[in-house]
Formats: structure tokens, C-alpha cells, sequence
């Protein structure tokens, strides 16, 4: 590839992966979900909570967890199909590392041209890291690590941009739960077993055109963020299936939806909450930034270089 070429689609792969390897859609407002009626009657007569009242639970005692080990698969039409392994923590900010690898797609054969199927990412509070390999490296200074830093992500992309940013700082594996209680549209589906754990299953579809219409819990600004990340990515509707466990903690979630690249689909599983994360900034001598090198791309198109 030529020099410029690599360079550019080392680019596009690691900012791909900036967000997919987190979550798939999923909100960055905070939600207390809506209906009524709080508590049902179980099987035996008992007391137990409602669909709603249960998942408001769990999106509490998942955020307040702090972290925990991250395994994910995610495809997305003929682009890709990757997947993540590592640990997240979200107590001050998003940190943590993940091993992403392309298993698929036109981002598998990018990467192969680039010497290598996988990359290391790191997740720091105020920038993420993306290793490349040595064939980028030799394209790009001999610097491995690409930083974007939110900040930039903001400035670069205007509103678009914005909202990254804010999505990258607050992910966590309750994102899932809120986008379920955003919905409007939640059912208990009932007892299974995750990996020999028992859970309970909770299912739903988030439809962007009706979603201020079934839930007016959400302020008007979250519902406007969320309808317009759904719009951009060219996601009409999305199915959410959720399991949380018996001390009300999201151990899986499948996400499922078309967007203007294909359909898509997202896995994760989540264990060891409360797991010790570090994740430490890589050598300055070995990290490029990627305003600059977006700048220096920029610069050779302009020269046709």
C-alpha cells in the first residue's frame, strides 16, 4: 500500500474501533425508565418487581459496580466482524484495555495489509489509544499508538464529534439497560441460564421515530442525543435482549439493528465485576496524534501526493 493509503486506512480502522469495541448504540443520558406500576405478583403470590422497575435496578447496581472483564463479538454487514476482549472500568471516567481483532469483513483485509488482524486499545479518561502494528509504524515515523484525544474528537467532528466524546466518557455495560428503559417497550422474558449462571432475560425494541412518543421520562435534550446517534448511523429500529443476574448485574447483552452499512449485531458478556483496571499511557516517543496525522493526510491529498 502506498504510504499515504496505509496511513489513511490505519486511521479509519482505529477510529472504527474507538466506539465498537465499547458498545454498539447505546445512550449516554441517564434514563429512569417510565411506566407504571412498580410491583407484579410472582408464580408464588410473592412480591417482585415490575420489568421496568427491575431494569432501573440493574442499571444502578451495574453503574455502580465500577468495572469489570469485557468479552464482545460484534458484526456489521460486509465492513466487519470483530472481537473484544479485556477489562473496563468507568468509576472516574472510562479506562481500561481491550484486545481488539478483526475476524471479518473489509476491516480484517485492511488489517492484514497492515501486518496484523488485531490491536490493543486503550481506554484513558480523556483520550484513547489504539496500537497499529510495525508495518503502520514504519509508515507513520515509527510510532505505534495513535491518541485520539476527546477533546480533538469534539473540534473535529462538530455535534457529531460532540456527542463521541461524551459517549466515550461515560460508557459502561449499563448503557444497554438504559437504551432497554428508553424503549418503552421492555418484557420479562423469563429464567435462563449464562453460562451455567442463572439470570433473568428482559427483551425489547427501541423504534427512533416513536421513541419521545413512549417514554416521557427521558428530557427532551437526552431523546434528541439519542435519536440522532440512532439517525446517523442509519438505525430505524434496534431489538435490545438483556440478562441480569440474581444480584441485579448485567452479565449479557445482545444488540440488533440495520444500519447504512448492514445489518449489525453486538454480543458482550460481562464478569468479575469490581476487577482491578489499569490502563497506562503510552510512550510519547511512540504515539502519534491523530490531529496531526489527520492533518498531514490532509495536506498530501491537497498536493495529490
Amino acid at each position: 500500500m502506498k504510504r499515504t493509503t496505509l496511513r489513511r486506512a490505519g486511521l479509519s480502522v482505529a477510529a472504527v474501533t474507538l466506539l465498537t469495541g465499547v458498545t454498539a448504540c447505546g445512550d449516554s443520558g441517564g434514563s429512569d425508565g417510565g411506566g407504571s406500576g412498580v410491583f407484579g405478583k410472582g408464580g408464588d403470590g410473592s412480591p417482585r418487581l415490575s420489568p421496568l422497575a427491575a431494569l432501573r435496578t440493574a442499571e444502578k447496581s451495574t453503574d455502580g459496580a465500577d468495572s469489570a472483564k469485557v468479552e464482545s463479538s460484534t458484526t456489521m454487514g460486509s465492513v466487519m466482524s470483530m472481537t473484544a476482549n479485556g477489562a473496563l472500568g468507568w468509576g472516574d471516567g472510562l479506562t481500561g484495555t481491550l484486545t481488539i481483532t478483526y475476524t471479518g469483513g473489509t476491516m480484517a483485509d485492511t488489517m492484514r495489509q497492515m501486518g496484523t488482524t488485531s490491536m490493543e486499545a486503550r481506554y484513558l479518561p480523556d483520550a484513547y489509544y489504539a496500537r497499529m502494528g510495525d508495518t503502520f509504524a514504519r509508515q507513520a515515523g515509527g510510532k505505534h499508538w495513535i491518541k485520539y484525544a476527546y477533546d480533538d474528537l469534539e473540534s473535529l467532528g462538530g455535534s457529531s464529534g460532540a456527542y463521541l466524546k461524551d459517549q466515550m466518557q461515560n460508557t459502561t455495560p449499563n448503557q444497554s439497560v438504559k437504551l432497554l428503559l428508553a424503549s418503552g417497550d421492555v418484557r420479562e422474558v423469563g429464567a435462563e441460564k449464562v453460562r451455567g449462571q442463572r439470570t433473568t432475560h428482559y427483551s425489547g425494541t427501541v423504534d427512533v421515530a416513536d421513541l419521545a412518543e413512549k417514554n416521557s421520562s427521558l428530557s427532551q435534550s437526552q431523546l434528541d442525543d439519542l435519536k440522532k446517534t440512532l439517525e446517523q448511523a442509519g438505525v430505524t429500529t434496534e431489538t435490545v435482549d438483556i440478562w441480569v443476574d440474581n444480584r441485579d448485574l448485567l452479565v449479557k447483552k445482545v444488540e440488533k439493528g440495520e444500519t447504512t452499512a448492514g445489518a449489525y449485531a453486538q454480543t458482550a458478556y460481562y464478569t468479575d465485576y469490581g476487577t482491578k483496571v489499569s490502563a497506562e499511557v503510552p510512550p510519547a516517543g511512540d504515539t502519534a496524534d491523530f490531529s496531526t496525522l489527520l492533518k498531514q493526510q490532509q495536506r498530501g491529498a491537497g498536493s495529490g501526493s
